[in-house]
Parts: C-alpha cells; structure tokens; sequence
C-alpha cells in the first residue's frame, strides 16, 4: 500500500518514517513538509494512504484531507487531541496524537489495510477499464464502450476520472491516470505530465515545453520532458 508524510515539523516526519518502513506493507513514496506539495502528489492518483498533520502553515491538515478525494485514506497524525471531533468530518481511518505509540500505529495500519481490501473488492466488483488485444473496454455512465487504441488522442486525468479524447468525441470513464496508463501499450502511448497520456503516433508537432496533436496543445512536465523528447526525437 503506498503511502506518503505530510508534516511541517522534520523531525516528526523522521519519526512517523521509521514506523512506516517498520511495515512490510506500507510502501512510502514520499515525505512533504507543505500541503501544497502533497496535493500535487496526491493528483497523480498513486497515492493509497496519507499521515498527515493537522497544524501546518498554510494550507492545513484539514484543508487537504478534503481536496484530496475519497480514493486517498487519512491517519491524522497531531499534537491535539482537541482536533479528533473535525477529523471524522473527512471520513479519517484513525486519529493519532503525538508522540505516537507504535501499537497504536499499527492499530491504525491495520484498519487501513482492511479499508483497502474493502475499497478493492468494490472495484474488482464494478470493473470499469479493462484491456483486451487492440482495444480498451471502459464504463462510461451505464454502459460499456469499446476504444481501440489507435483511435485515442490522448489521455486526461483528473483525480479519479478520465477522458478519452478521440478523433470523433470524448469518453469520460471513473478510473486514474495510473491504471489507464498500466492497460495503454508503451511502445505508443507515454506520460508527459501528471495528467496526461499521448498516443505518440497522434503527435503532429513538439517543442520543449508542448506537444500538438491536431488542434490540442498539451503541456511537457518538468519531470518528464527529458524522457519524452527522447521518445519523440526517436531517441
């Protein structure tokens, strides 16, 4: 299950590290010391589980756990105990006050990874994306619609929503980035920021910053633009 700290204080993040790599089942992906960098993560849709602080500069706790949508589960992690009321409003896992007892932490983990197990029998129960040869199946409101890939454009995601930008119209579908971007073949299709997939057979003209296809125009992340001029250079 992957995780993430959010924690303005370093040595509390060290801490809380230390009991996370403490479990085999929790794989943390990244420790934040502002709101605002957490969210960024947190859009890419690879996050399962956050310990987040509540008293923070700017944006606080509270703040992000409701901008960070249903898919992610909260353990709130603070000094006050006088917060625990506000946390249920964001439908926290658990609550856990400072210094943090490694037994109640692992009362916590557990009643995230049985929240886990929940969430993913109900996806395996409303399957919505699946792959198959040449084409994607995906649920789109109360039906499913068969995409082939070499009619995608690209990709656009949006916490856990897509749209499938076609030649012809669009499809939205429930799903993440990630999980569409794990069904894509990658000889053809790539990353260039955190929400968007190209198919790069589509690409009609690039520069360092953007990709054109057709008459959309789609942004180059800092992270991945040397990868995809790579790509696209036929590097």
């Amino acid at each position: 299950m992957k995780c993430i700290i959010v924690d303005d204080v370093p040595m509390a993040c060290k801490g809380m590290r230390r009991l996370v790599e403490g479990r085999r089942e929790l794989e943390l992906i990244g420790m934040y010391e502002n709101a605002e960098d957490a969210l960024a993560v947190l859009e890419t849709g690879d996050v399962d589980l956050m310990f987040l602080d509540i008293q923070m500069a700017g944006m606080n706790g509270m703040e992000l756990a409701r901008k960070a949508g249903k898919g992610v589960m909260v353990v709130f992690t603070t000094a006050y105990s006088e917060y625990a009321v506000d946390s249920y409003e964001v439908n926290a896992i658990d609550y856990l006050v400072k210094p943090i007892d490694p037994e109640r932490f692992d009362m916590a983990v557990e009643r995230a990874l049985l929240q886990k197990r929940r969430q993913d029998a109900e996806r395996q129960g409303t399957r919505t994306v699946s792959c198959d040869g040449s084409f994607l199946t995906v649920k789109s409101e109360r039906r499913y619609v068969r995409i082939r890939y070499e009619d995608i454009l690209y990709v656009e995601g949006s916490r856990d929503m897509v749209v499938f930008q076609l030649a012809d119209g669009r499809v939205v579908s429930r799903a993440t980035v990630k999980s569409i971007e794990d069904c894509l073949p990658g000889k053809d299709f790539m990353r260039v920021n955190k929400s968007y997939i190209v198919n790069l057979n589509k690409v009609t003209a690039f520069d360092n910053n953007d990709i054109l296809i057709g008459r959309f125009e789609i942004a180059i992340g800092p992270t991945y633009r040397d990868e995809v001029l790579k790509r696209l250079l036929g590097g």
